[in-house]
């Protein structure tokens, strides 16, 4: 079936000479996308009070969440009250992660943590298939302090420890959080992209509302769940 808009055909000395063309400004980007994790590293970092959260076996401390590790990446989940299927955005973005271990050799772990009873939490996790290892911070000020308070959006955090002191050395939301994802980036290299009204697209391009393309929580539920 052929799409009511495509992109214009030209002869191949052309497309190379566009391909270059934009190639000059990817590699730029990548080139700043460097600058800015240099900067990053050169971030200072607070001190974290010593807080407790609860896991799947209990009661455990933030210091205790790094493991053997001295790097801690913290997915905060969303959590409404009483739901049966719990944010999609967060639901499918955390459905990514099934193999961490290549964070090993970078001394790190990454790990989600919710407002979320523990049992709700590790019970909805087991409905959607999820990989990761979770906590909840339903019992603690954690959440509130990183900027995930109880009917609060998602957020990211990093943290490093240095023995039993835990220190806060990054924080993003809102779309700050597609770096760490590989979808869009897949997504965005396809010829209609995401398909989303808010992007600049050629005319007649085929676009849909904001996130009615994205997989809901059913959804995930269904390709990861127990009962997939």
């Amino acid at each position: 079936m052929t799409a009511k808009a495509l992109p214009p055909v030209v002869d191949a000395k052309t497309w190379e000479r566009q391909l270059d063309d934009l190639r000059a400004r990817e590699k730029a980007a990548t080139r700043e996308l460097d600058a800015i994790a240099a900067q990053r590293r050169r971030m200072p970092m607070v001190e974290m009070p010593d807080y407790t959260l609860e896991g799947e076996e209990g009661s455990v401390r933030l210091a205790d969440i790094f493991g053997d590790k001295s790097q801690l990446i913290v997915y905060n989940h969303m959590w409404f009250p009483g739901e049966k299927w719990q944010c999609p955005g967060c639901t499918g973005f955390t459905s990514q992660f099934t193999r961490l271990d290549f964070l090993e050799p970078y001394d790190a772990r990454f790990v989600i943590v919710t407002q979320g009873p523990i049992d709700e939490a590790l019970a909805y996790k087991r409905r959607v298939g999820n990989k990761m290892t979770w906590y909840s911070t339903a019992n603690s000020p954690f959440g509130t302090d990183v900027g995930a308070p109880p009917g609060g959006g998602f957020a990211v955090n990093v943290f490093l420890r240095d023995g039993d002191t835990v220190y806060r050395t990054w924080h993003t939301n809102g779309r700050g959080t597609e770096q760490l994802s590989h979808t869009f980036a897949l997504i965005d290299l396809l010829p209609y992209g995401r398909q989303e009204e808010w992007q600049d697209s050629p005319e007649d391009w085929p676009q849909s509302p904001t996130y009615s393309r994205w997989s809901g929580s059913e959804d995930i539920a269904a390709l990861y769940g127990p009962d997939a």
